[in-house]
């Protein structure tokens, strides 16, 4: 028997692929349209939610039973904001330059769908364990999204990822730069990051035939 049962894989693998927040729900499309023309950016994004949604939701899950139904949303504001700020504290610190850049976004981490929704629709009517893993499973399906459209964006984009040239260098004309290959600055836009995500939506429900038929 492995560490996790059946039904806490579930809470996992769900939201990678079934159920993901982005493709399925419709939620958290701003940061994946705004952040992700640099794959560093969506890495650090998505490592931001994994830590705000797995933390919250425990915390909000061992709240429960003492949270006046009449101030919850406000309780959990304060517990993703209090989280959010640990985050940026940790960026300022360690990643000046990268936080500069995301700060705006990070800060929306707070308004987030995807996070007052799991401290609303699950944290509250579940345990610790089970939340943490919801929490988990829909932060890696956010992230997953992010980091795909990330590297679409920046390789066609920029010809970089994570900030490396990997398609040559377009000013000596090498690599497929000598070979006529020019950088399709379109990517950089956020309607390409729209478009992108479209697609994956457009993949996924063309392998998944249930997701057609349900919608």
């Amino acid at each position: 028997m492995g560490i996790l049962s059946k039904k806490d894989s579930k809470l996992i693998l769900d939201p990678l692929a079934d159920n993901n927040p982005i493709t399925i729900q419709v939620l958290g499309i701003c940061s994946a349209l705004a952040i992700t023309a640099e794959l560093k950016a969506s890495i650090v994004m998505t490592i931001s939610v994994l830590f705000v949604l797995g933390v919250g939701n425990v915390v909000v899950s061992l709240m429960r039973n003492i949270i006046p139904p009449k101030i919850r949303i406000i309780v959990q504001l304060v517990v993703v904001a209090a989280l959010v700020i640990i985050v940026d504290q940790v960026l300022k610190a360690f990643a000046y330059e990268l936080s500069k850049t995301l700060s705006v976004f990070v800060g929306l981490i707070i308004t987030n769908c995807i996070i007052m929704g799991r401290f609303e629709a699950f944290a509250l009517g579940n345990g610790p364990w089970k939340s943490f893993l919801d929490g988990i499973g829909n932060a890696l399906g956010y992230g997953v999204i992010l980091i795909i459209v990330g590297f679409f964006r920046e390789l066609l984009g920029s010809g970089t990822l994570l900030g490396i040239q990997v398609l040559g260098d377009p000013i000596a004309k090498t690599g497929l730069y000598a070979l006529g290959y020019e950088n399709n600055g379109f990517m950089l836009l956020s309607p390409m990051a729209l478009i992108t995500v479209g697609i994956i939506i457009w993949v996924q429900r063309s392998r998944n035939k249930t997701l057609i038929e349900e919608n």
